[in-house]
């Protein structure tokens, strides 16, 4: 198992040309705080980003005692080829060379969050106008995303005579199930099914619970009737009927502060019982999207061990709350059982901007076009602009019509139709992450949290020709 790498005492960095100068600065300053000695090694070629593991391990020549070799962040393919030629360990570097002394430095280890206490109740919602294998296809995809329970939704009005039929099909996949009802024979169904768990019971429907043998969600009669609350409690205790409390979460606007304050109270009052919060009317009925809502209400029911959550994914903001909860109950749990803040645990739920920000300045980047000798494009943002370099030549601009215009102004050569879609494509990924706050590095997806997808290789190069020479062959010819 690798070290972390301020372990090592004697490391030797790989890097490229145009980085030269910039590696060698940082390495210093790095190797001066804490204490290693070190070796650079310039490839013979410009862009660090072309490097592969074969290239490189045709052309490494590692000092004698070394321990670690650095790679560039970028430098694809497998390490095999590279650890057979000699006894020192392997391990790629930060993409960006402003993070080196962060990769180093940190000293942390990153938090395992493979442990939560809150249960998830994912509800199919109006479940009688679904088929059947509607009702099963959503059952599954919930689970997948995290749900312990699959709540059948049931709609006001007259019973569901397929209630029964949709809890056993549930059943049947080993998925845990409640049934969300007012209707008592509706509920009878749903459990004589299989359902465990009921939602929801109150002064109208308390009485049948008795003989549904499951377990119950109790509600007030109206949100802010905390005496028929406490009758209800007292009636299930007499009763021996299993139940979890739900003081009902009220939108903003309609009493969302006191409804927080009642799960205190309830908390307070009893303080052993089981607790379940809906969230589904902050994030259903919010403008926003919802995965900081889920966050600040996980929290909330963390630190009041409200160990269940109902949720709803129905309207568009908030179609991946499942999923945000799962993350955020375990982001939760590990804050409060380590007394830290739920800070640098997991960036899946920063999806808008990024958790940080590295990018270069304007003087390094009209440095580093000036080295630049092959007609190939590197694409950057600094704040709202976007940056294209090439051949010598350094384009900028808020807009990437305008940014173009420069290029074909200038008399480029090489810009027919797949090239420029490339170009077209990466501008604008660059321009929508200096909109955002996001980091922008070309040719790689842009950060979205737990939505992220990796992109496939789309560089227009690698996809039309097949026998062209590479980057790396044209290097080492004309070097």
């Amino acid at each position: 198992m690798l070290k972390h790498p301020r372990k090592y005492k004697k490391i030797h960095f790989v890097t490229g040309r145009l980085a030269e100068h910039a590696i060698r600065r940082e390495v210093e300053r790095v190797a001066g705080e804490l204490g290693f000695e070190y070796s650079i090694q310039v490839m013979p070629i410009t862009v660090a980003a072309l490097l592969s593991s074969p290239w490189v391990a045709a052309r490494l020549q590692v000092p004698p005692q070394t321990e670690l070799v650095v790679l560039p962040g970028y430098c694809q393919g497998e390490l095999e080829a590279i650890q057979s030629l000699g006894q020192f360990d392997i391990m790629r570097g930060p993409r960006d060379l402003r993070g080196l002394g962060e990769w180093f430095g940190t000293g942390v280890d990153i938090p395992k969050l493979d442990q939560w206490d809150i249960q998830i109740i994912a509800e199919i919602n109006h479940a009688p106008q679904l088929s059947l294998q509607q009702i099963v296809d959503a059952a599954k995809r919930l689970q997948a995303d995290g749900a312990d329970y699959i709540d059948i939704g049931c709609d006001p009005g007259g019973r569901w005579l397929g209630v029964g039929q949709a809890v056993k099909a549930v059943s049947d996949l080993g998925i845990r199930v409640s049934i969300d009802s007012m209707n008592v024979n509706e509920i009878a169904d749903a459990t004589k099914a299989g359902a465990s768990l009921v939602l929801s019971v109150n002064s109208s429907n308390r009485s049948a619970a008795c003989d549904w043998g499951a377990e119950v969600i109790v509600i007030p009669d109206q949100p802010s009737d905390w005496e028929s609350l406490e009758q209800s409690v007292n009636f299930l205790q007499k009763n021996q009927v299993p139940f979890r409390i739900d003081p009902i979460l009220e939108p903003i606007g309609f009493g969302f502060a006191n409804s927080l304050v009642r799960y205190h109270k309830a908390r307070q009052q009893w303080p052993d019982a089981e607790m379940m919060m809906g969230i589904g009317n902050l994030t259903e009925l919010t403008d926003v999207d919802s995965a900081g809502v889920n966050l600040l209400l996980l929290g909330v029911c963390q630190e009041l061990q409200i160990k269940g959550i109902l949720t709803t994914q129905v309207i568009n903001w908030a179609r991946t709350s499942v999923r945000e909860i799962d993350i955020a109950r375990r982001i939760t749990h590990y804050s409060i059982k380590h007394q830290v803040p739920p800070k640098r645990l997991s960036g899946d739920l920063v999806m808008l901007r990024d958790p940080k920000l590295l990018q270069a300045d304007i003087r390094t980047l009209k440095e580093l076009a000036s080295g630049i000798k092959d007609n190939n494009y590197r694409i950057f943002n600094i704040g709202n602009q976007v940056i294209c370099l090439g051949d010598g030549k350094f384009w900028q601009a808020a807009d990437p019509f305008d940014l173009f215009d420069q290029m074909i102004t200038s008399g480029q050569s090489n810009l027919d139709a797949s090239h420029s879609f490339y170009l077209g494509y990466e501008m604008c990924k660059a321009m929508i992450a200096g909109q955002l706050g996001k980091q922008y590095e070309q040719d790689q997806a842009l950060n979205w949290g737990h939505l992220s997808v990796d992109e496939i290789d789309r560089h227009r190069l690698k996809q039309r020709s097949k026998k062209k020479p590479s980057h790396r062959q044209d290097e080492d010819k004309t070097r």
